[in-house]
């Protein structure tokens, strides 16, 4: 708790630090908002279906907040900020762990193929779609994670497992529902990538481990997926029949997993879809957002290279270069950057290196402007390799009146490009063209 505490105390919070006055004439450097705004307003939502992609190639899935009013599996009760941040910092630092050991490490510009080698499955999620699982198809409200691979869905029976708002999957009533050998090509691949977990009568097992400590066991299997009116034939995912840890909090059915390794969605729907996903992640717990599998890849103004590890293929990298307030360019060498930042779905906060965060605190702190009826926040954009530059929404900026964004302990570690940050934008990753591309106001 004392490292909650600690992390808590390095957000800036905005509203202890506003100045009593307003500027009306810096509008190109600030964004001036009701007083009172900074809290996320609740938005009615509509029940969309899964439809097809709009560029006609892909499927585009509904995507809305885990806590939100819209999913049918939101939490009766929404985590405290602390709680939320203990989880987010247990898994930021269990990927830069995982990131500092990879001999030889560095990253490089991605080429053509999605590589086959899976990576890690990590902690804290927070954005839900609803999917259709074996035959009959029956709905099942999940987690996505560009941060991991293995899907998984509990399954009865199932010896320890967490409530949840749909009925829990039984693989006894799909027709299509087929565990995986211990001798089959997809059971070789879990034991390549460290997350297999024996035999049981002949039938692989599956372990996901996450970085605050829970995991999730099973079998592993193949059963049909529905997206909307698309199928995906012997999608592949983990059977759950056992959970540990913060898992048993949750009251969603399972986790898709959007990484770059083998066993995720995105990779195995490349062949019928194609090799680019999109998202736009919501900025409001009542309003909507949308993942889509084959997105169009035209129509991104902003892109950077994307950069890979091939010893940790799940993840998506990019390089930031510099950030923005109020119009001006912080005073930091590039260099300073140098680490790379990992871009996550399951990441709340974005983590910067120690020197970046102390000069965008400070900036943030010293140019804030609060007036009898207006908030004044200062902008604040984001600068990547490449020349791309996105100017954050107030919701990419404030989190529960507070800066998003935390500092790392030295300049070295992995940064995280949060999902906080990412919000309203939709995302591409496109990975036959080795590309991370940016769309503003896209939910």
């Amino acid at each position: 708790m004392a490292s909650v505490l600690k992390l808590v105390l390095l957000l800036l919070c905005a509203y202890h630090t506003l100045v009593a006055h307003a500027v009306d004439d810096l509008r190109s450097y600030y964004m001036v908002l009701p007083a009172g705004s900074l809290k996320s307003a609740t938005v009615n939502c509509t029940d969309h279906k899964a439809a097809s992609s709009p560029s006609g190639g892909g499927v585009r899935v509904p995507l809305h907040h885990r806590h939100g009013p819209c999913p049918p599996a939101s939490s009766t009760k929404a985590p405290t900020l602390e709680e939320m941040l203990w989880r987010d910092q247990l898994r930021a630092n269990h990927i830069r762990r995982r990131f500092s050991g990879v001999k030889g490490g560095g990253l490089e510009q991605s080429d053509v193929t999605v590589p086959t080698t899976p990576g890690l499955s990590l902690g804290t999620l927070q954005y839900v779609i609803t999917v259709r699982i074996g035959s009959p198809a029956v709905n099942q409200t999940m987690f996505i994670d560009t941060g991991s691979d293995v899907s998984w869905v509990q399954c009865k029976p199932c010896s320890q497992y967490h409530s949840q708002a749909d009925p829990l999957f039984d693989p006894r009533s799909s027709s299509t529902y087929s565990p995986f050998s211990c001798t089959s090509v997809a059971c070789a691949q879990l034991r390549q990538s460290q997350q297999a977990n024996g035999c049981s009568s002949s039938q692989c097992q599956y372990i996901v481990k996450y970085g605050d400590g829970s995991s999730t066991t099973g079998t592993y299997s193949s059963d049909m997926l529905a997206l909307g009116s698309n199928a995906v034939s012997n999608f592949q995912f983990g059977c759950s029949k056992s959970e540990s840890g913060l898992l048993l909090n949750d009251q969603t059915a399972g986790l898709i997993g959007l990484g770059g390794g083998a066993q995720s969605l995105a990779t195995q729907t490349a062949g019928t879809f194609g090799k680019a996903i999109s998202y736009c992640l919501s900025p409001t717990l009542g309003s909507s957002g949308f993942l889509t599998l084959g997105a169009a890849t035209s129509g991104f103004a902003v892109k950077t290279p994307m950069l890979r590890s091939r010893q940790l293929p799940t993840f998506y990298f990019v390089q930031l270069e510099a950030i923005r307030v109020g119009g001006k360019q912080l005073n930091i060498p590039t260099s300073v950057f140098s680490a790379g930042s990992f871009m996550d779905s399951g990441t709340i906060i974005t983590r910067l290196p120690w020197t970046v965060y102390s000069a965008l605190s400070s900036a943030f702190k010293a140019g804030m402007k609060y007036g009898q009826s207006t908030v004044n926040i200062l902008s604040v954009a984001l600068v990547f390799s490449g020349g791309a530059v996105i100017d954050l929404a107030f919701n990419g900026i404030i989190l529960d009146n507070c800066l998003a964004f935390a500092g790392n302990h030295d300049d070295s570690s992995l940064g995280t490009i949060g999902n906080v940050q990412q919000r309203t934008f939709e995302v591409l990753y496109d990975v036959g063209g080795g590309v991370v591309a940016f769309k503003a106001g896209a939910c």
